[in-house]
């Protein structure tokens, strides 16, 4: 039962996110008004909204105009769905105490959140305020939960380990966006390195670090490669910070302990 809540719930924060991201740029209040078309801006009615089943009994066109409404919007609501059950399935705490089902329930927030961040970098290469800032609220709320769960370091070890987080993510990004100017990263992925490192702590944050510049060489290389991309081009930074504070959340504590067993063993 709990993966078929999970799946449903993911479906609808898919659809969810797809209409924040455009409201967010359209300057629309995405709590008060109602779903429109971003063609013809006719409102949408409830079985407009049906996540995958209304994009498949449409063909993926708007029901008025018939406009093309993307694949984009199938597949986020799809993979949101299974970044749900994903999450449930690796979570690395048991489910016996309401701290660890509330870190849950924070975690799929921090999901929605994230990925609205990483289409609306994709699209338009801004991390706005909107989002992140909830984001950074949310994660000292978090912060106060993983302390209770497991009280074993003091509550300055805890904080210590956030600040010092924030000063590998965000610190980093900040001198690199002052030396450059903006060139090299924009200021939104400094907000951004602030709130990974309050949520990671300054272990997972330093491997969130090494992961986000490791994955995003990786993705820009065919486009240097190809000539499709310059030196001087611009790409959006922030789908990579959010791939790997999901893998430092996730796994960072494996990965470490990976790695440092394999050090030890050289």
């Amino acid at each position: 039962m709990i993966f078929v809540v999970l799946t449903v719930l993911g479906l609808a924060m898919g659809s969810f996110v797809g209409a924040l991201v455009w409201r967010l740029h359209e300057g629309k209040n995405f709590v008060s008004e109602r779903s429109e078309c971003e063609h013809c801006h006719h409102k949408l009615g409830l079985l407009d909204l049906l996540p995958v089943v209304s994009w498949l009994a449409l063909g993926g066109r708007c029901r008025y105009c018939k406009a093309p409404i993307g694949w984009q919007a199938l597949v986020l609501e799809l993979a949101m769905a299974a970044l749900f059950v994903g999450s449930y399935i690796v979570w690395p705490l048991p489910f016996d105490t309401w701290q660890s089902n509330v870190s849950f329930g924070l975690w799929l927030v921090y999901v929605v959140g994230l990925v609205a961040l990483l289409v609306y970098d994709l699209r338009w290469m801004i991390l706005p305020n909107a989002i992140v800032f909830p984001l950074i609220g949310l994660a000292l709320v978090e912060l106060i939960v993983r302390y209770s769960l497991q009280p074993g370091p003091t509550v300055f070890g805890y904080l210590e380990s956030a600040v010092l987080g924030v000063a590998v993510l965000g610190g980093v990004y900040w001198l690199l966006y002052t030396l450059s100017r903006g060139k090299w990263v924009g200021y939104g992925d400094v907000k951004l390195g602030v709130f990974m490192g309050i949520a990671l702590g300054w272990q997972r944050a330093l491997l969130a670090l090494f992961l986000a510049n490791i994955i995003g060489f990786f993705a820009v290389l065919p486009g240097l490669a190809t000539g499709k991309l310059k030196r001087t081009s611009r790409v959006p930074f922030g789908p990579f910070l959010i791939v790997a504070f999901v893998l430092s959340f996730l796994f960072g504590d494996e990965i470490i302990a990976w790695y440092l067993r394999l050090v030890l063993a050289g």
